[in-house]
């Protein structure tokens, strides 16, 4: 049974003033004889209890003490770093605004003074067609004179045709040497103002930029500061795939950052469509990125998710193995017609060389350019030969990464050839192709691997 303190603090006060008169005084008949008293035993216990128990008391409330004020200095902590960001924040913003006000006044002149150049230019441009229109008037009275000439018109002796003759013909070169001259100075005015349009448009786009640098900035700063001011205690989850990105309400195609299961966090490119989010493994469109890597490059990844790319054996894994997915390729020749397939499909991991199984094969033949092993048909390259061909190594005869069951059904990851392809028949084995669509030896224009849950395919 706990005792208040108040009720211990009482008790102790009259346990005190008890003990401080110990002696009583007693009067005896006989001969006033003095005997000193002592509080009894059980008294002694119960005033060393309620001392324990006011101890007791006063440690729990101190305790607790401490606690609330670790608690108030870890608040004040992280008060005090979101103040300081703030400040910096602030400082940023303002050195932010002052660049755009100097880059805006900068602009601004730049236009006042493109604009003055160009009303200067319109003038003068307006002049010489006058000039051009006066001089094309009096080239037109020349060119009669000199037909009347011709014809004897007006002329009474032979020497006087040559005399007149000279004249006119000295008049009407140094006529076109004019109009040449007028028309060399429109064509440097017309280059100044190309120069002077350019340069505006570029300082249009560098402020453009500068503002949209800013904004991102800004939002990545509020979300910086938000998350510093909730002290991180519930963040939000990251996304698994591209398609739970749809289902949050993400409509637009572009770079998203996922986090599937037992996994650290990456960069895909997110192709959304009506039915939801496709995360897109594999791109090919112009050639630019080299697919001849090694074993490691095709594990990792490589290329730019903007343009040719290729995700990575690893994180196609992570984000495939949480539940049933499906793979969509998709292709287009060089007429832009365009032809796409869904499988189901299943990719183990790095122990098992990443191998491939379809769960499906579909109609048509389409489909059958891919391996429907049961057991799964592992990843090659040429520094790593994990094909079936034992006295082959299809990606270094065929060049690029794959899942090569043999070495001439498929293989997106092949050199990229623009039409028409090499004459050479083992140089257009190692192009981009798809053999049950257009054959082996036709080169592919554009490729796009891409995979979302089982469960896209139901809304399509």
């Amino acid at each position: 049974m706990k005792v208040p303190l108040a009720n211990l603090l009482c008790i102790t006060v009259l346990a005190s003033s008890g003990s401080s008169f110990p002696l009583e005084r007693r009067g005896a008949a006989a001969g006033k004889e003095k005997r000193v008293q002592y509080a009894a035993w059980d008294d002694v216990n119960v005033l060393a209890h309620g001392l324990l128990q006011l101890g007791q008391g006063l440690k729990e409330h101190v305790d607790k003490t401490k606690g609330q004020v670790r608690d108030i200095t870890i608040k004040m902590k992280v008060f005090n770093v979101t103040v300081s960001e703030l400040g910096k924040l602030t400082q940023r913003l303002q050195e932010d605004s002052m660049a755009l006000k100097a880059k805006a006044q900068s602009l601004e002149e730049s236009e006042r003074l493109v604009l003055n150049v160009s009303t200067d230019l319109r003038e003068k441009t307006k002049e010489l067609l006058k000039d051009r229109q006066k001089d094309h008037e009096r080239m037109n009275k020349l060119e009669e004179k000199v037909d009347g000439l011709m014809q004897g018109e007006g002329l009474e002796s032979a020497n006087g045709n040559y005399s007149d003759a000279r004249v006119i013909q000295w008049m009407l070169e140094a006529q076109n040497k004019r109009i040449d001259d007028l028309v060399e100075r429109i064509k440097q005015q017309q280059e100044k103002m190309d120069k002077q349009n350019v340069r505006i448009r570029t300082l249009q786009n560098q402020i453009q930029m500068k503002n949209e640098r800013s904004s991102l900035k800004r939002k990545e700063d509020d979300v910086h500061l938000n998350a510093s001011s909730e002290q991180r205690d519930s963040p939000v989850a990251m996304a698994s795939d591209c398609h739970e990105l749809f289902l949050r309400g993400e409509t637009s195609s572009g770079l998203y950052t996922i986090q599937p299961t037992d996994s650290q966090p990456f960069e895909v490119f997110c192709e959304m469509t009506p039915e939801g989010g496709w995360t897109v493994i594999q791109r090919r469109q112009d050639g630019s990125v080299d697919f001849d890597q090694l074993w490691q490059a095709y594990q990792a990844g490589f290329g730019s998710l903007n343009g040719e790319f290729w995700l990575g054996l690893e994180k196609i894994h992570s984000v495939s193995k949480g539940g049933n997915y499906i793979l969509k390729v998709q292709f287009s020749d060089w007429r832009d017609e365009i032809q796409s397939i869904n499988y189901p499909f299943h990719l183990n991991g790095e122990e098992s060389n990443y191998s491939l199984r379809i769960l499906e094969r579909r109609a048509g033949n389409l489909e059958s350019s891919l391996s429907t092993e049961t057991s799964g048909v592992p990843f090659s390259t040429r520094d790593k030969d994990n094909d079936q061909k034992n006295d082959l190594n299809c990606a270094k005869q065929l060049s690029g990464g794959w899942w090569f069951s043999n070495c001439g059904r498929s293989n997106l990851n092949g050199r990229y050839f623009v039409t028409p392809a090499p004459k050479q028949r083992h140089q257009r084995k190692q192009g981009v192709f798809w053999k049950t669509w257009r054959g082996r030896y036709y080169p592919l224009k554009t490729t796009t691997m891409m995979i979302a849950p089982a469960e896209i395919e139901n809304k399509s």
